[in-house]
């Protein structure tokens, strides 16, 4: 049985760093992911917390070179629609951003989420139906944090029509996607997010976001 007791000093400054260093990633390396590490790490994504532990997250490879060519073409269009929106040195500091890993990474992953599923028997979610999108947004993130415990790096992609990626990759009709993911090694370590680095959006006082009713 583990207790608190084996959770020390240590370990908190350990994951208290590990949560500083998850960050975002957009430089790969192109080394090849060990195929048993990446089947390990989704494998913890069971651990994940989900609304009448339902467990819909699924997991897509994309490996193929049309299907990675499918996601690469529909980022450069929403990536050039949404550099239009903006005007001025807005529109030049994004220009500047590198702002998805696709051409570099060795592994590519599209994570749904089952809006279908019957597991779970629709416990918790009749009135927050959305809970079934954020349960997919924990595993996502205890993946995010076993792979950088790993030395990984995962980048997430949202400049995306989600459903173009769907129909690209064949899934479920009853399956949204929720992330697209990059995994591979980091070609540079950064303990500050990218978007602070080059003058993006700096860091907000958290106690600005927290209320008291």
């Amino acid at each position: 049985m583990v207790t608190t007791d084996a959770f020390d000093a240590t370990f908190r400054a350990s994951l208290s760093k590990l949560l500083a260093w998850r960050r975002d990633v957009r430089r790969f390396k192109t080394d090849a992911v060990d195929e048993a590490l990446l089947h390990d790490l989704i494998t913890q994504t069971a651990l994940s917390p989900s609304v009448g532990n339902s467990q819909p997250w699924r997991w897509v490879r994309v490996s193929s070179a049309p299907a990675r060519a499918a996601v690469s073409a529909n980022f450069e269009r929403c990536n050039s629609a949404a550099l239009a929106a903006y005007t001025g040195d807005r529109a030049s500091a994004y220009a500047r951003l590198k702002l998805a890993g696709l051409q570099d990474a060795p592994v590519h992953l599209a994570v749904f989420c089952d809006e279908q599923t019957e597991i779970g028997h629709g416990l918790g979610r009749k009135t927050m139906p959305q809970m079934l999108d954020f349960s997919v947004v924990s595993a996502i993130t205890i993946f995010w944090l076993a792979a950088r415990a790993h030395g990984l790096g995962v980048g997430w992609v949202s400049i995306l029509d989600p459903l173009e990626v769907a129909a690209a990759l064949e899934v479920d009709p009853g399956w949204k996607l929720i992330a697209y993911l990059c995994v591979g090694y980091p070609v540079e370590e950064h303990e500050d997010p990218e978007l602070v680095r080059f003058g993006w959006q700096d860091r907000v006082n958290p106690a600005d976001h927290v209320l008291i009713r």
